[in-house]
């Protein structure tokens, strides 16, 4: 895969330096890490949500942490071992996962739910107002009249 050299850019640009960061990042893989599925979708205007499948756990074994903009999704499940059955065929993953995320700038993490399997993280883009754009009215110069031929004396 190619490398993109953003240095040139570096020269022309004041604080962008996280935006160039995680695009080499994007060119990198992600380690073929599959576990566990999840799906992002946008749910409205300035909503979106992060379905996680994380059958088996129970809300104490997952972890949710937001840190500057960077969710982290973590699952650790503990061992229940009973001595008096033993697993033939075990599909059912158990596993520990780590899943980061990078968030935008001004999202923020409104809430989460476990149902059915699935982890819900519900997420909510917060524009502050003097970020916003506005529209400024332009006012108009009253106009001066101006003479184009001298009056005649009298």
């Amino acid at each position: 895969m190619r490398h993109v050299d953003f240095s040139p850019l570096y020269r022309s640009t004041v604080g962008f330096d996280r935006l160039f960061t995680m695009l080499d990042s994007l060119a990198q893989p992600d380690n073929g890490q599959t576990y566990p599925p999840y799906n992002i979708e946008r749910t409205g205007e300035d909503a979106y949500r992060i379905s996680m499948a994380v059958a088996g756990f129970s809300e104490d074994e997952i972890s949710i942490e937001a840190h500057r903009n960077v969710l982290t999704v973590k699952g650790e499940k503990t061992e229940e071992q009973t001595e008096s059955s033993e697993f033939l065929h075990r599909g059912i993953a158990a596993r520990a996962f780590e899943r980061r995320f990078q968030l935008a700038d001004h999202v923020e993490v409104q809430g989460a739910a476990l149902k059915n399997g699935l982890l819900h993280i519900e997420l909510k883009r917060n524009i502050p107002e003097e970020m916003k754009p506005r529209r400024i009215a332009i006012a108009s110069a009253p106009a001066k009249a101006k003479q184009i031929e001298a009056q005649a004396s009298k």
